[in-house]
């Protein structure tokens, strides 16, 4: 079976519907000089363990996600699940 992942909007759905874009990064502000920007595009680190990153539901309601995945189980869940979870309200 596939791995499935709660999409809010359309309930649990296969990983494969999802296209991963990346980390969930702050971005620099607009007037940001071009270090900082660089920085922000191609100097990124690639943790072990449990991140949050962006997805995109492409074969469903096509709606943007941040999703907290671990780099090492791989295992998924809503970064606001993972949240509540870590400061205890989950």
């Amino acid at each position: 079976m596939a791995s499935l992942i709660r999409c809010p909007h359309c309930a649990a759905r296969p990983r494969e519907e999802f296209t991963i874009k990346g980390a969930a990064l702050p971005r620099p502000n607009p007037g940001s000089d071009e270090d900082a920007w660089f920085a922000y595009v191609f100097e990124r680190e690639n943790p072990r363990g449990a991140h949050d990153e962006y997805w995109h539901h492409t074969s469903g309601c096509r709606r943007w996600l941040v999703v907290s995945r671990n780099t090492m189980t791989h295992e998924t869940e809503m970064a606001r699940d993972a949240a509540d979870a870590r400061a205890g309200r989950g």
